[in-house]
């Protein structure tokens, strides 16, 4: 297991980074006293979470939810939210129970509370943390003047699979960026102290490995090495626990054949021993229930099973309310394990000062201040613009000019349902801007825009039935397929240029929307074919909540900007990029396959014994003979307006021994016309270890912004800490060697130099 100094290490970062979250004294004596008091069903009560029901985010619904809250059967409530609405909850809890105990208000404030920002993937793609952390602040602030004080969010799970809907709530592919952002989010959400009026809990989840469903199919089996965990999967989580995030949430997938809400080497020797987490565990939605269709034994059975593991909270199930007493008598659970998951919840609520003030996240005043604030909406337009991603530009197509005629063409060009993607609960989209109005608001009379609808968003009947149970409200339109076609190649007749605005509805993507096609929907792909025809330069921009296969599109279209669900301001910040008011930046996190017969793909795979160059036609190598082994496009791409020149790498020194530090430099150069940022890429290759390594992989980044002809030196520092891996024995060490440093604009293109590290 991990050497007891990183596990020493990660409690004291813990430690410091709570201190101005850690209780008082008097927080200490209220809840003893509180604990001495309480009987055992007020105990097991506050383990109990039910949904309000303001929002739909699980299969059933709470009952009798009021009157259990009376009779002291409820520590927390999700999907309720506005002052008035917990005011009037808040107030049973505090004035009709005998205990006076206030609730806990979760929900699933994702990305953005009223005021709706880019959906997690495509923030991650800013590869911009101060911008990640600013959006998760005023996402808090907003929730708090709302009622709530706590967020099930960041997810932070790893994934290589792009039909797995809930790659668009995470940060893609690599342990790295997904800490960084991690650490970002919840200080975001939890700021300095958690009794700041604007502050509220943050939830890791999926504790853990929930990203790597088999066949990308959500709710699957999970299946990995332990290595395979502590290398790739489990780094973001710790990321989040070492940052002091106050709450884990558990996943639904098993983990060595347990599922994780009944896991206890997960719940306690990991989370708990290894890394040191403090806070409380709840559960994911009625998770404990669902550990019987597992296989795993009736709901007596998990209740036990989820308790000795160490899960505090059961989250909609009512299983510890069901079952929990009863496992007492017989000794399958203790009466200690019982007050500690009671005490752990009763800290959370000290730490957010409810004890004091159980009416401090209720605002009326503050909600109708804060929410949709004209500087929210600012930033949520930066950071649309910055989340966009350039996959193609050929013949430097965009930025476009305002001298010419554009065909404005697709189903989400005037749309606005879509852009605020899957997870946005109270937002609502009749606030958003689409891009139609975001192109008018910013060019005026000054570019002339004709629009047309082209096609359906979907045209498949069961598709459009699928997503329609789950409420999306997809309708064909009354015309004929041919009829909107004609339509929009009349307006294309009379324009110098198309932009299509295609993708996906955003019930295509997030929790149960797992797809096993990944193109973009067949009709309008007929419909880009036929623009593509026309002879018109296309720019394809795209909508969507993961990656898709666009190998057909990036061989026929002049310009693919990807703008994923980009919020309430996604057509103005759409806008700002397609006519260079701002030039995009944005870096994808997660790579595109070419086809999808090469998922899982990602940059930082293994080496094989037979390795392939992608040029060679020898039989007997690691690859397809009908299609090349690397992504359309690789983690770490994106394109801009302008070009960036890099200089071979600087180290110094190339010899090192023990705990020396080197740096690593090059020069960047803008050799373009337009100013404009550049991410620019770390990774370190291992060539020679005790166990296999990846290729590479990514240990730092810095964003920089340059002028037309400015140059700037980038330097990294590098210590052991960036060389550490974790062995067979599950230590995290480094060991000497070899290592080649990489520094480029992509994990495909980089300059490399090589150095040797010796022990000390």
């Amino acid at each position: 297991m991990n050497k007891i100094i990183t596990i020493v290490c990660s409690c004291i970062f813990f430690l410091q980074h709570l201190s101005a979250q850690t209780l008082t004294d008097k927080d200490r004596k209220t809840i003893d006293a509180l604990m001495s008091k309480m009987t055992i069903e007020e105990k097991i009560g506050q383990l109990n979470q039910l949904d309000f029901g303001m929002d739909v985010t699980g299969p059933t619904i709470s009952k009798d939810v009021e009157q259990k809250i009376k009779d002291g059967k409820v520590g927390s409530l999700l999907n309720a939210y506005t002052p008035a609405v917990v005011r009037k909850l808040q107030d049973i809890a505090v004035k009709e129970t005998r205990l006076h105990i206030p609730l806990l208000f979760g929900n699933d404030i994702i990305h953005g509370h009223q005021t709706i920002f880019p959906v997690p993937l495509a923030m991650s793609c800013t590869w911009d943390m101060p911008l990640i952390e600013r959006c998760a602040q005023i996402a808090a602030n907003e929730a708090s003047a709302d009622g709530l004080n706590w967020t099930f969010s960041p997810m932070v799970d790893i994934t290589r699979d792009p039909r797995w809907g809930r790659v668009v709530e995470g940060s893609g592919e690599d342990p790295y960026l997904g800490s960084r952002i991690a650490e970002a989010m919840v200080k975001g959400y939890q700021g300095s102290n958690l009794r700041s009026d604007t502050s509220i809990l943050a939830c890791v989840k999926h504790f853990a490995l929930y990203g790597a469903a088999e066949a990308g199919r959500d709710y699957n089996t999970v299946d990995m090495s332990r290595l395979r965990m502590y290398q790739y999967y489990f780094p973001p989580y710790k990321a989040a626990v070492d940052a002091g995030a106050a709450t884990v949430m558990t996943s639904f997938n098993e983990v060595d054949g347990i599922p994780a809400s009944g896991n206890k080497w997960l719940m306690d020797t990991v989370l708990r021993k290894q890394w040191g987490f403090k806070g409380f565990v709840v559960t994911d939605y009625a998770a404990i229930n669902e550990m019987t269709p597992h296989g795993l034994g009736d709901l007596k059975d998990n209740v036990v099973r989820a308790m000795n593991a160490g899960v505090d909270m059961d989250m909609v199930g009512e299983g510890y309310l069901s079952y929990l007493k009863e496992s007492l008598q017989p000794g399958k659970v203790t009466m200690q394990q019982i007050e500690n998951a009671c005490r752990r919840i009763l800290e959370a609520k000290a730490m957010l000062g409810l004890l004091d003030d159980p009416y401090r996240f209720c605002n009326d005043e503050r909600a109708a201040t804060v929410n949709l604030a004209t500087n929210h909406r600012q930033v949520a337009r930066e950071a649309a613009a910055r989340a966009c991603v350039l996959l193609k530009n050929a013949n430097n197509i965009l930025p476009l000019q305002e001298n010419k005629t554009i065909a404005l063409i697709g189903p989400l060009a005037d749309d606005k349902k879509n852009l605020i993607g899957s997870w946005h609960d109270y937002g609502d989209w009749k606030n958003a801007v689409s891009v139609l109005e975001g192109i008018r608001n910013q060019q005026g009379n000054n570019v002339r825009v004709l629009y047309a609808k082209g096609c359906n968003l979907v045209e498949d009947d069961h598709t459009i039935k699928v997503l329609n149970e789950s409420g999306e409200g997809l309708e064909k339109d009354s015309r004929s397929i041919q009829t909107m076609l004609d339509e929009a190649l009349n307006i294309v007749d009379k324009a110098d240029i198309i932009v299509a605005v295609l993708g996906e509805a955003k019930g295509m993507t997030g929790e149960a929307a797992s797809r096993g096609d990944i193109d973009i929907p067949e009709n309008q792909k007929d419909l880009l074919k036929a623009l593509v025809k026309t002879g018109k330069p296309v720019v394809l921009v795209l909508m969507n909540g993961r990656p898709l296969t666009l190998s057909w599109e990036n061989d026929h279209v002049s310009a693919i900007l990807e703008t994923w669900f980009g919020g309430l301001e996604a057509g103005n910040a759409i806008a700002d990029v397609l006519f260079g008011k701002y030039n995009p930046s944005g870096k994808l996190t997660q790579c595109f396959p070419l086809t999808m017969g090469q998922i899982p793909v990602y940059y930082n795979h293994k080496h094989t014994g037979r390795p392939f160059n992608d040029t060679s036609l020898e039989k007997y190598k690691s690859r397809y003979f009908d299609i090349p082994n690397a992504p359309l496009y690789t983690f770490g791409y994106g394109l801009s307006y302008t070009t960036f020149n890099y200089s071979n790498i600087t180290v110094g020194p190339s010899q090192l021994k023990g705990n020396q530090k080197m740096k690593a430099s090059v020069i960047i150069t803008n050799t373009g016309k337009y100013a404009g940022e550049e991410t620019v890429q770390l990774y370190i290759t291992d060539t020679v270890a005790s166990v296999t390594r990846s290729v590479k992989d990514l240990k730092g980044f810095k964003k920089i912004f340059l002028q037309p002809g400015e140059s700037k030196e980038v330097t990294f520092e590098i210590t052991t800490e960036d060389l550490k891996f974790y062995n067979e024995k599950l230590e995290y060490i480094w060991e000497p060697g070899e290592f080649i440093i990489h520094i480029g604009t992509n994990s495909n293109e980089l300059k490399s130099a090589k150095i040797v590290w010796a022990s000390p």
